[in-house]
């Protein structure tokens, strides 16, 4: 099935976008795609037309990669069987620590596997070191930390979700305009404690500044009051591509509501473990992070 010109345009532009680097280095050049065998005979004779499958040729650690194959293909990558959409658009990330190659093995009517490497770019990640964190949100007492685990099992939980939705292919917008004061991947290091890299990218703001949606989706997640991320709200983008918004000071959406890109949803602060009024915007593929900053370079 053909995709229609403008899906086909807005497809060749992400997948471009997706190689350049957030300080600005230039484009990659495509991949080069192996050449898929001829079309053929199955079920009785009728022949199934191969497409070209497009994927970049590098990525890099922490990147969204949307792909394009024949909408009847199977696509897989590392060990999932990954959504085909009608269009043929499908999508995955690739890890904060990925290394080397990432593999993505596409088999369409008719043919055998096909596999396609995408180079994996390496990042410098700078140690951030944050003084002035409350000592019981560092290390917690054991009653602290239960309650912790509790409300981000809940958190995970909802990022499980795989929906046949392409809200994750709109050309994201940033959910409140500010100063980056952290960013995704660095190595956090509270009152001297190193802890996990960084989930997602900080933007600076006043309390009580309205959060906009990023890109349209559905409400999956929204508590006034997770101990570390205070206000919280999850929004599913489709395909297991999500976004998450934390320290909010106000929320005005619930569990279930579809938000269209630019609507308010909530407001900035300072609740859970934070020294300050800003916004944590983080975003996931499943279980993988997602640097934010790098999907808003695809809509340049």
């Amino acid at each position: 099935m053909n995709m229609q010109p403008a899906n086909n345009i807005f497809v060749a532009s992400l997948l471009v976008a997706l190689t350049a680097c957030a300080s600005g280095a230039g484009h990659a050049q495509p991949a080069k795609t192996p050449t898929p065998p001829a079309p053929q005979n199955v079920g009785g004779g009728s022949v199934v037309p191969v497409r070209a499958t497009q994927l970049p040729a590098s990525a890099q650690q922490g990147a969204l990669v949307i792909g394009n194959t024949h909408m009847a293909a199977t696509v897989e990558y590392a060990g999932k069987t990954l959504r085909v959409s009608p269009s043929g658009r499908f999508v995955f990330a690739i890890g904060r620590d990925a290394t080397g190659a990432a593999t993505v093995k596409v088999k369409q009517p008719g043919t055998g596997i096909i596999e396609h490497r995408i180079m994996v770019t390496p990042r410098d990640w700078p140690i951030e070191k944050i003084d002035g964190v409350p000592p019981a949100t560092v290390n917690p007492p054991p009653e602290i930390a239960a309650r912790i685990a509790r409300e981000q099992s809940s958190v995970a939980a909802v990022r499980t979700r795989d929906d046949p939705r392409e809200d994750f292919a709109q050309a994201f917008i940033w959910p409140v305009q500010g100063r980056i004061s952290g960013r995704f991947g660095n190595q956090r290091v509270y009152n001297g404690t190193p802890k996990s890299p960084h989930s997602g990218m900080d933007i600076a703001a006043a309390n009580g500044t309205p959060v906009k949606a990023p890109a349209a989706g559905i409400v999956t997640f929204a508590s006034p009051s997770l101990y570390l991320t205070g206000g919280t709200v999850v929004i599913d983008h489709g395909a297991g591509v999500s976004s998450n918004f934390l320290h909010l000071s106000r929320i005005d959406v619930k569990v279930g509501d579809r938000v269209e890109q630019g609507q308010v949803f909530a407001a900035v602060g300072a609740t859970g473990r934070a020294t300050g009024p800003h916004l944590h915007w983080g975003m996931n593929w499943f279980d993988v992070r997602i640097d934010p900053l790098l999907v808003l370079e695809l809509a340049k």
